[in-house]
């Protein structure tokens, strides 16, 4: 099974979305395995999306992020981290399918509520920075039988 990071960004938490989030990714039968609300520092938040330092809006979001709260999960299932990404829907909510969450919940790129791996090697050093290993809690779920052959 993989394992995946998925956060919920500050707006998503002041427009009360976490529960929402939680309910589509186990409506979906991936199983939580950490969770934690924390309030990042910058550099904690520039750690988290270092692959965009180059980017003119990497200031910003680190500054956002930083601002407020942020709920950080790891989440575990069969190729969580592609599924995951097609159910968040495209970075700018504009450009997102009805159905996904940015394009059931946002309007606008820099209020986009929701961070999901786009790698599994991107998943892997963000579960690290997030999560020490034993906050990662193995467990086994009744419903795997009905999901997985």
């Amino acid at each position: 099974m993989e394992k995946t990071m998925v956060a919920v960004k500050s707006d998503g938490i002041q427009r009360g979305l976490i529960g929402e989030i939680i309910h589509r990714l186990e409506k979906k039968g991936f199983k939580l395995i950490a969770m934690k609300m924390v309030k990042p520092t910058e550099e904690m938040a520039k750690q988290h999306y270092i692959d965009l330092k180059d980017k003119p809006f990497y200031s910003g979001l680190c500054k956002f992020t930083a601002a407020g709260p942020f709920v950080a999960m790891c989440w575990e299932g069969q190729s969580i981290v592609k599924v995951v990404r097609d159910m968040m829907g495209e970075t700018n909510p504009v450009d997102s399918k009805p159905g996904t969450i940015r394009g059931d919940l946002c309007v606008q790129v820099g209020r986009n509520i929701i961070h999901g791996s786009d790698s599994l090697e991107t998943a892997k050093k963000e579960v690290a920075l997030w999560f020490k290993p034993e906050e990662l809690i193995e467990w086994k779920s009744c419903m795997e039988g009905y999901l997985y052959e």
